[in-house]
C-alpha cells in the first residue's frame, strides 16, 4: 500500500457497505476544536476554584499537559493507521485482543452513561424555559432528534457538530477577549478594585488551601477533558484521515492553552476565588455578571445547552463507532459492523441509544442507587483509556518502524521517556483518587476497577473459548486499521 491516502476503507463483514468519507475538512476542524471543550468546563469549574483557589490554574495546566502528551501518542498511532476504532484498535494490535476488547467496551459504556447524564442536564434547562413539557419529555425529544441525525449520515452528524462546536468556540473566545480587556483595565464600566491580577494573590495567596489542593483540583477537572480523542475516531470517515489526525494532534496544545487555561485565568482574575457569587451562580455566570452583561444566567444556560447537545451528539457518534469497530474485530455481534447504503452503522447506533434510554430511565426512577452506580463505575474510564494509549504507543512505535516507517508522520516527543512519565502520572492520579473520600474519588476508582475487572474476565474467557482469533478475523482487524474510505 502506498503512502498516498485513498478514499476506500475496509468494509465490515458480509452484509455491509462500509463507513464513508462524509466528513468535510471544516467538520473535522471544528470537531477537533470543540471536542476539547466539554460542558464540564462551564458547570464544573466552580468546585475546582473553591478547592484550590487561583492554584486551580496549575491543576488545569497539569491535566492539560497530560492530555497533550496522550493525544500526541494517539496521534502517532492514528496517523499511521486511521481507524474508527482508534485506541481500541491500536490496543488490540499492540497489546492483544483482550486489551482492544476491554478498553473498547469500557469506552462504549462510558459514553452511553454520558448520554443519560447530558440528556438530563439538557432537559433541566429546556424545562426551565418551557415548563409545559416535563423533564423526561425533553430528554426523550433531544435523544430522538440526535439519534435521527446520526442515522441519516455521518455528514449530518458533522454538520450538527460543526454548529454546536462553533457556538461553544465563539462564546468562549468572546468571553476570553472581553474578560481579558476587563482584567487589564481596558474595558470601561468594570470595577477596577474588584477585577485585576491582584485577585491571583491577594485573597490568601495563589495557593490559599496549600499545595495539596492542586492535586485535589486535578481530580475535579480531569474528567472535563474527556472527548479530546473524538477527532481521531472521526478522522476515519474523512477524505484524508492521515492529514486530519495530524492537524488535530498538532493543534491540541493551543486548544488546551486557550480554551481551558485562558478562560479559567479570566475567571479567577475577574473575581476573588472565594467570591460568594462563584459559589452561588457558578464561575462563568458570576464572571459575566461582574462585567455588567445583562441576563448572564440565561446566556450561560444557552451556551451550556449547546455544549450538552454537542456532547450528546458526539457521544452517540463515538459510542456507535466504537461498537462498529468491536463488531469488525468480532468482539461484538457481527450486526454491529453492518452499515447502510449511506455508510451508517445503524445497528450500532440503535443499540447504543437504547442503552442510553435505559440509563435515562434509571436516572429518573433510581437516581441515588442504580444511576449513581452507573456514573461512578464509568467515572475513571477516561484515565484507563489514557493509560492504555500510553502502553499501546510503547509497542506500536516499534511495529510501525518495522512494517512501514514512512507512516510515522507524527512522532511522540522524547520517546519513550515522556510516554512512561505520562503513564506514571496517570497511575499517580488514580492512586491519589483512592485517598479521596470527600469528592467520591475512592468510590469512583473502586467501582470503575470492578467493572473493568468484569470486562477483562469476559475478554479472557472469550479468547480462551475461541482459542485465538482466526486468521480471517485478523485480516479484518488489520484492514480496519487502514485509511481506505469507501465513497459509495
Amino acid at each position: 500500500m502506498t503512502s498516498q491516502p485513498t478514499k476506500k476503507t475496509a468494509g465490515p463483514p458480509a452484509g455491509g457497505h462500509g463507513l464513508q468519507a462524509g466528513l468535510k475538512n471544516r467538520h473535522l476542524s471544528m470537531i477537533a476544536i470543540g471536542g476539547v471543550i466539554g460542558a464540564g468546563l462551564f458547570v464544573g469549574s466552580s468546585s475546582g476554584i473553591a478547592t484550590a483557589g487561583p492554584g486551580i490554574l496549575l491543576s488545569y495546566a497539569l491535566v492539560g499537559t497530560l492530555v497533550v502528551l496522550v493525544m500526541r501518542m494517539l496521534g502517532e498511532m492514528s496517523a499511521a493507521n486511521p481507524t474508527s476504532g482508534s485506541f481500541s484498535a491500536h490496543a488490540d494490535r499492540a497489546l492483544g485482543p483482550w486489551a482492544g476488547f476491554s478498553i473498547g467496551w469500557l469506552y462504549w459504556f462510558f459514553w452511553v452513561v454520558v448520554l443519560a447524564v447530558e440528556a438530563t442536564a439538557g432537559a433541566v434547562i429546556l424545562e426551565g424555559w418551557i415548563p409545559a413539557v416535563p423533564q423526561w419529555g425533553w430528554a426523550l425529544i433531544v435523544m430522538v432528534v440526535l439519534t435521527a441525525t446520526n442515522l441519516v449520515s455521518v455528514g449530518s452528524y458533522g454538520e450538527f457538530e460543526f454548529w454546536f462546536a462553533g457556538i461553544k468556540v465563539v462564546a468562549i473566545a468572546a468571553f476570553i477577549v472581553v474578560g481579558g480587556l476587563a482584567v487589564f483595565g481596558v474595558l470601561p464600566g468594570v470595577d477596577s478594585d474588584q477585577a485585576g491580577l491582584s485577585n491571583l494573590t491577594s485573597h490568601g495567596g495563589f495557593l490559599p488551601n496549600g499545595p495539596g489542593a492542586i492535586l485535589t483540583g486535578v481530580l475535579l477537572v480531569v474528567f472535563s477533558f474527556m472527548g479530546s480523542e473524538i477527532a481521531t475516531l472521526a478522522a476515519g470517515e474523512s477524505e484524508n484521515p492521515r492529514q486530519a489526525v495530524t492537524k488535530a494532534t498538532n493543534s491540541i496544545i493551543w486548544r488546551v492553552a486557550v480554551f481551558y487555561l485562558g478562560s479559567i485565568f479570566v475567571v479567577v482574575s475577574l473575581l476573588p476565588w472565594d467570591s460568594k457569587a462563584i459559589a452561588k451562580d457558578g464561575s462563568y455566570v458570576a464572571a459575566l455578571e461582574s462585567l455588567g452583561i445583562p441576563h448572564a444566567g440565561q446566556i450561560m444556560n444557552f451556551i451550556v445547552l449547546t455544549s450538552v447537545l454537542s456532547c450528546l451528539n458526539s457521544g452517540l457518534y463515538t459510542a456507535s463507532r466504537m461498537a462498529f469497530s468491536l463488531g469488525q474485530r468480532r468482539d461484538a455481534p457481527k450486526a454491529f459492523a453492518r452499515t447502510t447504503g449511506n455508510g451508517v452503522p445503524r445497528t450500532a447506533i440503535l443499540v447504543s441509544v437504547a442503552f442510553g434510554f435505559v440509563a435515562v430511565f434509571f436516572n429518573y426512577k433510581f437516581p441515588d442507587s442504580v444511576f449513581l452506580f452507573l456514573v461512578n463505575s464509568s467515572g475513571a474510564v477516561a484515565l484507563f483509556v489514557w493509560l492504555v494509549i500510553c502502553f499501546s504507543q510503547l509497542r506500536m512505535r516499534k511495529i510501525i518502524l518495522r512494517e512501514a516507517p514512512e507512516k510515522l508522520v507524527v512522532k511522540m516527543w522524547l520517546y519513550p521517556y515522556l510516554t512512561w512519565a505520562a503513564a506514571a502520572l496517570i497511575v499517580f492520579v488514580l492512586g491519589y483518587m483512592l485517598t479521596d473520600t470527600e469528592h467520591d474519588g475512592r468510590t469512583t476508582v473502586l467501582l470503575s476497577l470492578l467493572v473493568a475487572a468484569v470486562v477483562l474476565i469476559i475478554a479472557f474467557v472469550k479468547e480462551k473459548i475461541r482459542g485465538g482469533r482466526p486468521a480471517t478475523v485478523e485480516a479484518v482487524a488489520s484492514d480496519a486499521a487502514r485509511d481506505e474510505i469507501k465513497t459509495g
